[in-house]
């Protein structure tokens, strides 16, 4: 099967296909909190090998349980480490694929700069063409990089949106499919004078797109529902996906299914109750109804 007619297959489910992407992207910075989270303490290893290792384990755990498959999630975002780790004795990527009919994407951002203008932009990406084309190899067919805004600061918002898009375009240009994630802090006393900001930037943005530069957009859940239907209707626009951005799983659930044609690309919500103590059948359970409560409302 060439790569051409694997990318083509990905591209027909992600804009077609009802479901939502799995966030598995946990990096360095976010890691021990989701370990913590998990109920493995920071005293169950040592260093950033060991640190890594553990969350890979916890990845493997939901990727391979039964209930996590390409029939209710179209995607999984995945670290660059991960990337290089095998699950099922396969690149972790081509499992995803091959064994699960679920579309891979890496997160390439490095993490973010300090705040100036409300805002924080992304921190420079060294060698992002290498790491695009590491990715194409894998079968790996769209990347995800964060920003965030914290105050409904203008000149901040439009830098954050000029970068996400110029990196976008490079992305584009290698031939994967860029997911913009210019976050809006979901607990900044400006969270809805920020969504306008935004809104009109991004559209300012995609229409000046070529017909054949298509993106996805990562969006914290609107202050008004329906709010981003204009990105979501968009023809250079795949699709239009929500973070859950510490809202817990049940609220996501109920904002995101207020909102028609935005689906689901949660990470602490998607993992909420998923405990490294639980036995199989217990972690299986709790991560099928958390799963079915995702896909039911990114289904609206």
């Amino acid at each position: 099967m060439s790569t051409t007619t694997v990318f083509e297959q990905q591209l027909y489910k992600v804009q077609h296909n009802d479901g939502f992407v799995a966030a598995l992207d946990q990096s360095g910075g976010s890691t021990p909190k989701a370990l913590r989270i998990y109920g493995v303490e920071e005293d169950a290893y040592s260093g950033h090998d060991e640190m890594f290792g553990k969350i890979h384990e916890m990845r493997t755990r939901i990727i391979t349980s039964a209930s996590f498959s390409g029939d209710r999630i179209l995607g999984a975002i995945l670290f660059e480490d991960t990337l290089g780790r095998q699950i099922g004795n396969k690149g972790s990527a081509q499992y995803l694929w091959e064994d699960k009919q679920v579309v891979p994407f890496l997160k390439v951002d490095k993490g973010l700069a300090d705040e100036a203008n409300g805002v924080q932009v992304m921190k420079p990406i060294p060698n992002l063409d290498a790491l695009l084309e590491s990715a194409r190899v894998n079968n790996v067919f769209g990347t995800k990089m964060r920003s965030v805004i914290k105050t409904a600061d203008a000149a901040g918002i439009e830098a954050i949106v000029d970068q996400q898009f110029e990196t976008g375009l490079q992305i584009v240009a290698a031939g994967l499919v860029p997911i913009l994630e210019p976050e809006v802090d979901i607990h900044s006393p400006e969270k809805a004078e920020a969504e306008a900001l935004l809104k009109v930037a991004l559209l300012a943005h995609l229409n000046q797109l070529t017909g054949d530069e298509k993106l996805m957009l990562k969006l914290t859940l609107p202050e008004q529902d329906g709010f981003y239907s204009e990105c979501i209707d968009h023809p250079q626009i795949l699709r239009v996906v929500a973070l859950s951005g510490g809202y817990p799983r049940q609220e996501a659930n109920e904002r995101l299914a207020r909102n028609k044609g935005m689906i689901a690309s949660f990470s602490r919500a998607l993992t909420e109750g998923l405990t490294a103590q639980q036995p199989p059948d217990v972690f299986d359970t709790a991560l099928n109804d958390s799963i079915e409560g995702i896909f039911q409302a990114s289904k609206t």
